[in-house]
């Protein structure tokens, strides 16, 4: 089966492959969550284990809902007999999109309606609402006319461990918490001896998850606890290293008693009792097994947890909060808290470990830059070996801290955008006194870079261009694209994004290694860079042939600007890095045409053309694209220059079918399809055999006087010129649109100017 496990956004990655790990078939990496495939014991070891999901949804139905009658009569015809019992409890949680239902509460009543009504019709006593602990948690997610009904198998937000009795103001999410000490590699500092320090840590949110994280507690035990604090509690297991733990909620009598006695049983009927959703089709049997695992696990890993955790704050009351939460957790003696400013924070209690913090940064704590810059002070005084991971209000405040970032990630504490720093180490660089010499391939190529440079130099000035291609295989030896971004902004660090061309299989593999290796020196040399600043995309030599390798999914994006634009791209993530370089005189000529006009955007991309367009005073933009990655990116590069709302519509779809089913006008269209691409959710699309259907569909939409802007790479494609003469007139502009910093791959594109 499908399920969708729900994260805060930017927690995506990690959640898919945690469900991985956890035992999913397949998990794949979507807005603000995962679409994940195995079977329902998967799915309940997700809701009992992920450190990081917010809800994990396991559907019951899906169907077309253009309206309020097809929302009723959908939810309706799910047999609710079958999953939920007489006179139980429901809630129902929606979130609704589009123009038909815009109120979710209203969404939530009528599917609650549908519910009742079904059990009336049958003659069974109705289901009641409980909307703070109820039987059945549904989920409705209503979007582009398509309605999904959930179970909600967590039965509430999953972020929630149970251990949390007091907060000072702004707490940090729990899931959000182990997405920092993940991200940082606190698991595996911990497994190589070290600790663990917060030295702002209010309620003790990040040292208690990171305990828990150590001692291999599952985070949905403190919940099942919370759930059955009412039922006869099973007999506790004392763990000696650990003060108090007799108290402890995760020690079990399942580690005292033999499988089939009395006591096991009572275990088991507990755990069957406080099993997270009443939900007819739970499995309870693999429930019970889940739990009984999981409370053996966290008795062996609490009793062997070394008190190796740090905290400090400088307010008296979060410390007294912390104390309480901690020994609420069961994790009390293992981690020693002080009331302590950030500037008399002592030398370092071991050699190695990792500094976790969530400085004040939002509406409710102001925030302050001087602040973190006394805490990057702080911490390199104090552990300047350690690793750190901070999570800042944003990039200015991470800047402020004066700590170079190995890594830079985007993450939302509820609304609020966040920049996740991890440092390591936390020391300053050190820079080499003697630089090393290059060998005399890399002065080769080091030597053309500052030929290209010279040349570029008046025209990158003349046309304010900071983001650029400095060598293109001109030398062929050393067969790669190097293209140089600028940050705008933030440190105005300097990126190389290195590509490299397939060898000739005759090559030696050792030779392949030498000239990259010789290549990266040079460009890092002539450059000033540091190797983390540097994305290579390297081609392996595998079945099917030469291919790019993984890419490491890391989130880290920086702004650059193009014609007074500002962009979002990202160089180590994907292929390509949000912008392709080679278009430039393209948007600009359509930006300045589009003044004014309606402008849309097939094949949008990350949107740049639509961004630069609305910029230019588009009177609107529609962009369109079948992935919702790149939406967003869109998205996120029109609300960095201040563009939104109605006026620039963003739409998922095939192209080729939103473009034969579209009825409006278009005064500027761009059309720059993929030379091919295949997906689940639309017919297979090659560039040659569908174009002219295409250039049909997309002519159609033109108002009087309007134009078309078709381009593609296809090295060899041809255009059918016969057919196209029949509907538009068309001239070829490629010559035109190839910037200098692409004249010797003059065929990096081609693209045609369409009237009709």
């Amino acid at each position: 089966m499908k399920f969708f496990v729900s994260c805060a956004k930017g927690l995506e990655y990690l959640l898919a492959d945690e469900l991985v790990a956890l035992g999913a078939a397949k998990a794949t990496a979507t807005i603000a969550g995962a679409n994940a495939e195995g079977s329902l014991a998967d799915a309940q070891r997700a809701v009992l284990w992920s450190r990081l999901a917010s809800r994990v949804l396991w559907p019951l139905a899906s169907f077309d809902c253009p309206d309020e009658q097809a929302l009723y009569a959908g939810a309706a015809a799910v047999p609710w007999h079958e999953h939920l019992g007489e006179g139980d409890t429901l809630a129902v949680d929606a979130h609704v999109s589009g123009e038909a239902i815009s109120h979710a509460r209203f969404a939530a009543q009528r599917v609650k309606d549908a519910v009742v009504d079904v059990f009336r019709a049958q003659g069974l006593e109705r289901p009641s609402v409980d909307v703070e602990a109820p039987g059945l948690r549904l989920n409705l997610s209503l979007r582009k006319g398509r309605a999904t009904l959930s179970i909600d198998l967590g039965g509430g937000p999953l972020h929630r461990r149970g251990w949390r009795a007091e907060q000072r103001e702004a707490p940090l999410k729990e899931n959000l918490a182990a997405a920092v000490l993940l991200r940082g590699g606190w698991p595996a500092l911990y497994a190589e001896g070290g600790a663990l320090l917060d030295p702002m840590c209010g309620s003790g949110t990040l040292l208690i998850e990171g305990a828990l994280m150590a001692a291999d507690v599952a985070p949905g035990l403190g919940r099942i606890d919370a759930r059955s604090a009412g039922d006869p509690a099973p007999e506790a297991l004392a763990a000696p290293s650990l003060e108090g733990a007799a108290q402890d909620p995760w020690s079990a009598a399942l580690a005292k008693v033999a499988p089939g006695d009395a006591g096991a049983r009572a275990v088991a009927a507990t755990a069957d009792a406080s099993r997270p959703t009443r939900w007819i089709g739970f499995d309870a049997a693999a429930w019970r097994a889940l739990v009984a695992e999981a409370r053996t696990r966290a008795a062996a890993g609490l009793a062997a947890l070394r008190p190796v955790f740090h905290g400090s704050d400088l307010d008296p009351y979060a410390i007294a909060a912390a104390r309480s939460n901690a020994q609420a957790a069961g994790v009390a003696s293992a981690i020693a808290f002080e009331v302590r400013d950030i500037d008399a924070l002592p030398e370092a209690p071991q050699p190695r470990g990792l500094v976790v913090c969530n400085p004040p940064y939002d509406r409710r704590l102001a925030a302050d830059g001087l602040l973190y810059r006394r805490l990057g002070q702080a911490l390199q005084r104090a552990v300047p070996e350690w690793r750190a991971s901070l999570l800042c209000g944003d990039a200015e405040l991470a800047q402020a801290t004066g700590l170079r970032a190995a890594k830079k990630y985007q993450l939302f504490n509820g609304a609020l955008e966040c920049a996740l720093i991890v440092c390591d180490p936390l020391r300053p660089p050190q820079r080499d006194a003697v630089p090393r010499e290059l060998s005399e391939g890399a002065k080769m190529v080091a030597n053309r870079l500052q030929r290209n440079l010279r040349k570029l130099k008046s025209w990158r000035s003349g046309e304010g261009v900071s983001c650029f291609r400095a060598y293109d295989a001109d030398i062929p030896e050393y067969a790669a694209a190097i293209d140089v971004y600028a940050e705008d902004g933030g440190e105005q660090r300097t990126f190389l994004h290195v590509q490299e061309y397939a060898p000739p299989a005759e090559i030696p593999e050792a030779d392949v290694r030498r000239r990259r290796h010789e290549l990266l020196a040079a460009a890092r040399t002539t450059f000033a860079v540091p190797p983390d600043r540097v994305a290579l995309k390297t081609r392996e030599r595998g079945k099917g042939g030469s291919k790019y390798g993984r890419f490491q999914q890391g989130g880290e994006r920086f702004v650059v600007r193009e014609h007074g634009t500002k962009l979002w791209v990202n160089l180590f993530d994907y292929l390509d890095t949000g912008l392709f370089l080679d278009h430039r005189p393209l948007r600009r000529r359509m930006a300045k045409e589009a003044r004014g006009r309606r402008f849309l955007n097939l094949f949008c991309y990350t949107g740049v053309a639509s961004v630069q367009a609305a910029v230019a005073g588009a009177a609107s933009t529609t962009s369109v694209d079948l992935s919702a990655t790149y939406l967003q990116w869109c998205a996120d590069n029109l609300a960095l220059n201040g563009m939104g709302g109605a006026s620039h519509r963003l739409v998922q779809a095939d192209a080729v079918a939103w473009l034969e089913a579209e009825r409006g006008k278009y005064d500027v269209i761009f059309c720059d399809p993929p030379t091919f691409s295949n997906s689940a959710r639309a017919d297979d699309f090659d560039v040659q055999r569908e174009h002219v259907r295409l250039l049909r569909a997309a002519c159609a939409r033109l108002a009087q006087g309007g134009v078309l802007y078709f381009s593609n790479n296809f090295r060899r494609f041809r255009l059918d010129e016969e057919a196209v003469a029949q509907f538009a007139h068309c001239e070829d502009i490629s010559a035109s649109t190839i910037p200098p910093d692409f004249e010797r791959n003059p065929r990096i594109h081609r693209a045609w100017r369409l009237t009709v």
